[in-house]
């Protein structure tokens, strides 16, 4: 038997272990471990909009933008109204400065060295702006407030000083009149009304007067109304945006959550040992892994199912098998007590080996293919030359007699020529298995024929096929496939009894499937009588420098 470097076809427990670790490692979720699929989704999808709302912050920079924009074009403005004013005669002065402040919407008043006011236009001509009253307003609007100053907590904008007209109107109510009157050039204030408009003040000194001082005053109301009509308009984008948001999310929780649910609580009930009554949902309609994942479950959930029965007609079969033999020994032994013919005595004593042999032999059967697949799951595959393996197997059987009156020819392939990855013990029980099987349906004096061959391209992998040939009566077509089952025998009651346990073939085919093969039965053809067994294996890689 030739052999090389032994490549292990399963990995170790300890290596499946580590990987499994590492899998669970690298699938693990940490802090949003407690919390349901749908759960999450939503808090991605919400945090995504958390920070598109963050853009209420750029609001309150475009209202500083306005302001200061604002309070440039007051001041400018009320430079141009000084320099007016000054530039007409004193008693047109009053006229110029109420036709000014109905342009502007502002409210002009000067006020001397000392202080005291020397002009206001309202005192001479109608009011330019309106002061309102927060509690004469519709609900609308106090809602609005009740927006802007959460607004203006959130981002942090400062209060403003609160607008008040002065019971006694000086220069020193005003803080930038009396700052002008110090020395200051233009000073300019922002205030705020009570119902929230805020309202621009700018102060300077009249050119060619010396002392007196211009205080402009204006409602920047159109301020207030474009950042509630941005912010509005961003509101419902937002709102928009989280509607379909929270509808998306919902939408991924029902179609991910929902069957990965089902999914969970039917393995749930195949882990109870409910396999039966489960029906396992395949999703046909799904291409994506969800879909794959149902699908692998339903065919598991399948695989199962089959592997439950399986096991159970196989422990019935076991038991109808066992009880033969041994209600033959028990009524052998039973007789043996009572009957003194010696001749009979050794009838009795040879029923009872035979029976003893057959039970020993089955139970090694049922053993052997019981712990077969599992074996085989975790065996070391060598490179096993098929050649010498059959041919030691095939001297063996004839030293011992095996073959009894039966003749057997092995027509020996080339060295290296038919190899295969496997394990070289169960692959001569397979073999031994279709020999013995060959050997007990062939007539006295038969001949079974022997032989592994390389098939397949000169290049590549190619097959190694095995044949088996006997003389034998051959298999019907109809019996081809149940010859592999379990205890399944198409011989005589009487035929070689205690010799065949009804395992053989079984064996050999989960021997063949287990090295990734298989195994059939044909005619031998050429209108010569017999069965034929072919199995076909993976050829082995070839090595370097090997013959095709």
């Amino acid at each position: 038997m030739a052999s090389a470097t032994a490549s292990q076809k399963t990995e170790t427990p300890a290596a499946s272990s580590s990987v499994a670790t590492c899998e669970e490692r690298d699938l693990a979720v940490r802090w949003t471990g407690r919390m349901s699929l749908t759960a999450r989704i939503l808090a991605v999808n919400v945090f995504a909009l958390a920070m598109l709302a963050g853009s209420f912050v750029y609001l309150d920079s475009y209202r500083w933008r306005l302001s200061d924009d604002r309070v440039a074009q007051f001041e400018t403005d009320s430079q141009i109204i000084a320099v007016a004013i000054t530039a007409v005669p004193g008693p047109m002065r009053a006229a110029l400065s109420v036709r000014l402040g109905q342009v502007g919407d502002v409210r002009l008043r000067a006020y001397g060295p000392d202080g005291t006011k020397l002009h206001d236009s309202w005192a001479v001509g109608p009011p330019t702006y309106e002061l309102r009253d927060p509690r004469t307003e519709p609900w609308q609007k106090h809602v609005a407030r009740f927006l802007d100053r959460g607004f203006d907590r959130i981002v942090g904008a400062p209060n403003f000083a609160p607008f008040v007209e002065p019971e006694v109107d000086r220069a020193g109510a005003w803080d930038e009149v009396s700052r002008v009157i110090a020395g200051s050039k233009v000073e300019s204030r922002i205030r705020e009304a009570p119902d929230r408009t805020p309202v621009i003040s700018t102060a300077l000194p009249i050119p060619g007067r010396p002392g007196e001082v211009l205080l402009v005053t204006g409602s920047a109301r159109d301020i207030t109304r474009g950042v509630r009509a941005e912010r509005s308009m961003l509101a419902l984008v937002v709102a928009g945006v989280v509607l379909c948001s929270v509808l998306l999310s919902l939408f991924l929780a029902r179609t991910i959550a929902r069957p990965l649910r089902r999914l969970a609580r039917a393995a749930v009930r195949v882990r109870l040992g409910r396999a039966r009554d489960v029906v396992m949902p395949r999703l046909p309609g799904r291409r994506d892994e969800i879909g794959m994942l149902a699908r692998a479950l339903a065919d598991m959930s399948q695989a199962l199912s089959r592997r439950i029965d399986a096991v159970e007609a196989f422990a019935a079969d076991v038991t109808h098998e066992l009880k033969n033999p041994l209600a033959s020994l028990r009524s052998a032994v039973d007789s043996l007590e009572r009957v003194k013919d010696p001749v009979l005595q050794d009838r009795l004593i040879h029923v009872i080996r035979d029976d003893v042999v057959r039970l020993d032999r089955l139970i090694t059967d049922v053993a052997d293919i019981s712990r077969l697949d599992g074996e085989l799951g975790r065996a070391r595959f060598e490179r096993i030359d098929l050649g010498p393996l059959i041919e030691g197997l095939l001297e063996a059987r004839e030293t011992r007699g095996a073959n009894g009156d039966v003749r057997v020819a092995f027509a020996r392939p080339y060295v290296e020529t038919a190899v295969v990855m496997g394990d070289g013990s169960r692959l001569a029980r397979m073999i031994a298995n279709l020999v013995d099987n060959a050997v007990s349906f062939s007539p006295p004096g038969g001949l079974v024929k022997v032989g592994a061959v390389r098939v397949g391209p000169e290049e590549g992998e190619g097959d190694v096929r095995i044949t088996v040939d006997d003389e034998g009566p051959g298999v019907p077509p109809a019996q081809r496939e149940a010859i592999f089952r379990r205890f399944y025998s198409s011989r005589a009651d009487d035929d070689s009894f205690g010799r065949h346990s009804g395992l053989g073939l079984a064996i050999a085919r989960a021997v063949a499937e287990g090295h990734d093969g298989r195994i059939e039965v044909s005619e031998r053809g050429q209108g010569r009588p017999g069965a034929r067994f072919v199995v076909t294996l993976p050829a082995a890689p070839r090595l370097a420098g090997e013959p095709a």
